[in-house]
């Protein structure tokens, strides 16, 4: 059965001030048994730490994060240096899910430097498999510029065939897709959905009164930068239902919330929110288990 849960990239700094049980314990409190794993340190004490709760708490883990490679002068761990180490986390995790957050910029710069990014994921996603283990690549909304007039996320496809994917439903909104449609595209090589919402705002009082008094970059500024945010899930603007429902036909086996700010808000009262709102849409068995 396919399971709700939570990316932990959303507690990095309590993480970091409280420890790693205290914060599970209050994610379990919050109605959370599946945590997707990224940003936070992969230190012994730490993995340690996730690994005690999954017997004290019963924490699952739906995946945890990986880079292809980093600079030299990195202390990032990466498949490049680290593959071993990230197949022996998984399984002390319970988890057969790796998931790579974000390319490299450096695959940006040209169509070479991209393709020798999909190859080099390719590349490990085929040893992964070899180990029990499947490689995602998780979006932004970059991946919808194109080179070539073709799209690097559909390029990634064709390029690198071994990986699967995850997708963010909010990058994909601002990259100009429809968040339904493209999960029913990835079906079959869909692993994990991002639920995270799409939220439009009014410029603010200050901003207003701003532009009302002259100043011509105010209202520029928050229009370029600012009206676009992430939001609870319910908050926004994505129509939640059929996108959910698309992702489990699509295959999908953890929809994660992610919530990259929450502008003053608690996150685990903007969690809570989430929660609400999936189980308002009839979810709460994807949620409990």
């Amino acid at each position: 059965m396919a399971r709700i849960g939570i990316q932990l990239m959303m507690l990095k700094e309590h993480v970091a001030q409280e420890g790693v049980i205290p914060v599970l314990q209050r994610v379990r409190d919050t109605g959370f048994q599946v945590v997707e794993v990224s940003q936070i340190p992969m230190t012994e004490q730490n993995v340690a730490a996730m690994e005690s709760a999954r017997e004290s708490l019963g924490i699952e883990f739906a995946a945890i994060s990986a880079k292809t490679s980093a600079a030299p002068d990195s202390d990032d761990l990466t498949l490049q240096q680290h593959f071993d180490l990230h197949v022996e986390h998984a399984r002390r995790l319970g988890t057969d899910l790796i998931r790579i957050g974000m390319m490299p910029l450096s695959a940006m710069a040209s169509q070479e430097s991209f393709d020798a990014f999909a190859r080099e994921a390719d590349e490990y996603a085929r040893r992964l498999a070899q180990e029990g283990i499947s490689l995602s690549y998780h979006n932004h909304h970059v991946e919808f510029a194109k080179l070539g007039g073709v799209t690097l996320l559909d390029q990634l496809r064709e390029k690198a065939p071994h990986l699967r994917y995850e997708i963010d439903c909010h990058w994909v909104q601002r990259g100009g897709r429809d968040p339904e449609r493209t999960l029913a595209d990835f079906a079959g090589v869909l692993d994990l959905v991002h639920l995270k919402d799409f939220r439009i705002i009014l410029p603010p009082t200050e901003v207003l009164e701003a532009s009302a008094a002259g100043d011509r970059t105010a209202f520029a500024d928050f229009w370029a930068r600012d009206i676009v945010q992430f939001a609870e899930v319910g908050e926004g603007t994505l129509d939640w239902k059929p996108v959910i429902d698309q992702g489990l036909a699509s295959g999908a086996r953890h929809l994660l919330i992610e919530q990259d700010q929450t502008y003053g808000r608690d996150i685990f009262d903007a969690l809570a929110m989430s929660r609400e709102h999936l189980v308002s849409l009839g979810y709460e068995s994807l949620i409990t288990g």
